[in-house]
């Protein structure tokens, strides 16, 4: 599909493939928000993970002038809202009642990723709200066109949340999870904000490791034997067969086997090992860029009391204050994150809905939703060991 509109030429592409590498990084750059560089994108889309056959369908916005990029989307179009993790099950089962289309429906997000910063592409040399409005009438009259039940924009930036209302998305909230790096010269110096009991807690949980002859070791970058990114599948694997139907099993062995391609600047393996084994005894994967450290995934060949805290949290504690990280988001989860020092905070998705029915009860609904959220926020915050 390809059209000209306001000077501007609309097209679609079915993979980011199509799409110049150069001219889309360029737009992602301000970001520094590594899943939405061209490079990850392709990989999880070329490597089978998001495709037609597990229900994420490429199909990115792109605006160019005069044959250069100003402006793109990554979206998919969905069959179900597997892969999410916006658990937006209520609202499909008000749309049936209610006779009305929920799927197909178009999403905006970096897919299988719950971390805070999507948003559309644009070249700052535009006029930002000009191209976002144009961006809009193109999504909305795309939807129903094809008979689209919905646009969602999934872990927005939060800025980017408060522009997006005034063209008709309204903003749901969830709880995640966060760390900020004050300026600690080290693990201790972030140890000595909690309170007592939950220091003793840690170094009684690092201490029993120790007696257990567990090491570990940040391995990152260039430095990735290639072996471990195959290990890291297999605790893929593991940790998500374990979950049944909880669990987000889309990417693939041909993922982690290409993983190294961009691996060199963004990835880090949190690795322990049991003694002189060179063979990991348990892994925790992290994408990091600049100031920033996202926690993605993790898993052990044996069960280890503790060691799970210790690859996520506390040497990634470690490792960020070492790097010179300022923010760590650890990935969804439940209480033990706030009890050992993660703030929760609101997460934010869009969602305009093209049935005029549908749209009117989630714009009448949303706001006592997110305000039980905010609730939830805050009994959360109130578990940390904080001094």
């Amino acid at each position: 599909m390809s059209e000209i509109l306001k000077g501007c030429s609309i097209s679609w592409a079915r993979s980011i493939s199509e799409v110049d590498k150069d001219q889309w990084n360029r737009l992602a750059a301000e970001l520094n928000f590594p899943f939405l560089r061209w490079q990850w994108l392709n990989l999880v889309e070329s490597s089978g993970s998001a495709c037609i056959e597990t229900g994420w369908i490429p199909i990115h916005l792109l605006i160019h002038k005069d044959g250069i990029l100003v402006a793109a989307a990554a979206l998919y179009m969905k069959t179900h809202s597997d892969g999410e993790f916006i658990f937006d099950r209520v609202w499909s089962e008000v749309a049936e009642k209610g006779d009305i289309r929920y799927y197909p429906k178009l999403v905006g997000m970096s897919p299988f990723t719950p971390a805070t910063g999507y948003r559309f592409l644009i070249d700052p040399k535009e006029d930002r709200e000009e191209m976002t409005s144009l961006m809009c009438k193109v999504l909305d009259r795309f939807s129903r066109i094809n008979g689209l039940g919905s646009c969602a924009f999934h872990f927005v930036d939060a800025r980017w949340a408060l522009e997006m209302e005034k063209f008709g998305y309204s903003s749901w909230q969830h709880q995640g999870y966060s760390w900020e790096n004050t300026g600690f010269n080290s693990f201790e110096d972030w140890l000595g904000t909690v309170n007592r009991n939950r220091r003793k807690t840690i170094r009684r949980e690092r201490r029993e490791l120790q007696r257990e002859n567990i090491r570990v070791e940040p391995i990152y970058g260039e430095n990735i034997p290639p072996k471990y990114f195959d290990f890291m599948y297999r605790l893929y694997e593991r940790t998500n067969d374990r979950f049944g139907e909880w669990s987000c099993k889309f990417l693939t062995r041909d993922f982690f086997e290409r993983l190294p391609e961009i691996a060199g600047d963004s990835v880090l393996f949190m690795t322990a090992f049991r003694g002189d084994s060179e063979d990991p005894l348990a892994m925790a994967m992290f994408t990091y860029s600049a100031d920033k450290l996202w926690g993605r995934y993790w898993g052990c060949f044996e069960e280890v009391r503790f060691l799970h805290f210790e690859l996520c949290y506390y040497s990634a504690f470690e490792w960020a204050i070492r790097h010179g990280i300022k923010y760590f988001d650890p990935g969804m989860g439940g209480e033990h994150k706030a009890r050992r020092g993660f703030l929760s905070t609101p997460t934010y998705s869009l969602h305009r809905f093209i049935n005029p029915s549908m749209d009117l009860t989630f714009k009448t609904y949303i706001q006592e939703v997110n305000q039980l959220e905010n609730g939830y926020i805050k009994d959360m915050n109130d578990l940390l060991p904080v001094i």
